[in-house]
């Protein structure tokens, strides 16, 4: 394979340099990078350039809808212009483009956590929907027949691989439901302090719920694999006393199991 040089003759060159010469112009679109591929190619790579960004535009758009009604289109072009600029594919699939866009958000609204958040939000329910199906092993099945055989006391949870906890500082939880629902969403607003939000897959359809009080705490402890569920309790008692440990302790599981997310106990 030959290619020009700006005119100055022709040089060989691989496939392999060839692919990386047009990677750099299409992520850098720096006329250095132009001048390798001759004059007569100037034309046809402003097309390639501008079928790049409107592919990877169209990813983001895809992928992030209901930020999209947020902001409204002129800002989300702006902002995915923003992130096309910065932050080139970096996977073998465009699917997984765009899932650091909350981070350019971040930097470029931040007087707006709102903004960032609604993005994290949407990016998690897209991975739930995707994720792996639980597998349960030889674990106990947490169906009615065999509930009653569980040792609690030295139980360990099996939550289903989908559940994942994010941060929330803001409502954004409420605007992504408002507007998912093409209803009027609530003004942007801080919450009172900083809380989690549950993130998971129920048969095909993700979901996500504002976390009990001390449930986030809960989860990241059962999450360790050397932790039970009574050793969950007896840290309860030491939080929150004797009196109210096995209560919230019970209102936990009771709600995990409502909601699905225990794939199965090991005992």
């Amino acid at each position: 394979m030959h290619m020009s040089a700006g005119g100055q003759g022709t040089r060989p060159l691989n496939l392999l340099a060839v692919q990386r010469q047009f990677r750099a112009w299409l992520t850098s679109e720096a006329p250095e990078v132009a001048i390798g591929f001759g004059e007569r190619a100037r034309s046809g790579l402003g097309v390639y350039l501008n079928n790049y960004r409107a592919q990877l535009l169209a990813c983001l758009s895809a992928s992030y809808p209901v930020l999209r009604v947020w902001i409204g289109d002129t800002a989300f072009e702006g902002a995915a212009a923003t992130h096309i600029d910065n932050v080139p594919p970096h996977a073998w699939t465009l699917d997984a483009y765009g899932v650091d866009f909350a981070d350019t958000l971040q930097s470029l609204y931040p007087a707006d956590p709102e903004i960032a958040e609604l993005a994290r939000l949407e990016q998690a329910l897209a991975a739930a929907f995707v994720g792996p199906d639980a597998s349960v092993g030889d674990a106990h099945s947490v169906a009615a027949p065999h509930f009653a055989d569980i040792d609690w006391d030295t139980a360990h949870i099996q939550f289903v691989p989908t559940l994942t906890l994010l941060p929330a500082t803001t409502n954004a939880a409420a605007i992504w439901s408002a507007l998912s629902a093409g209803d009027t969403p609530p003004a942007a607003a801080r919450l009172p302090e900083p809380a989690h939000l549950l993130i998971w897959r129920q048969d095909l359809t993700p979901r996500f719920r504002a976390e009990m009080p001390g449930e986030a705490s809960a989860l990241a402890h059962l999450q360790d694999p050397g932790e039970t569920f009574g050793s969950l309790c007896a840290t309860l008692v030491e939080r929150v006393g004797q009196e109210r440990a096995p209560t919230l302790a019970g209102s936990f599981l009771g709600q995990w199991l409502s909601d699905g997310l225990i794939a199965g106990v090991r005992s």
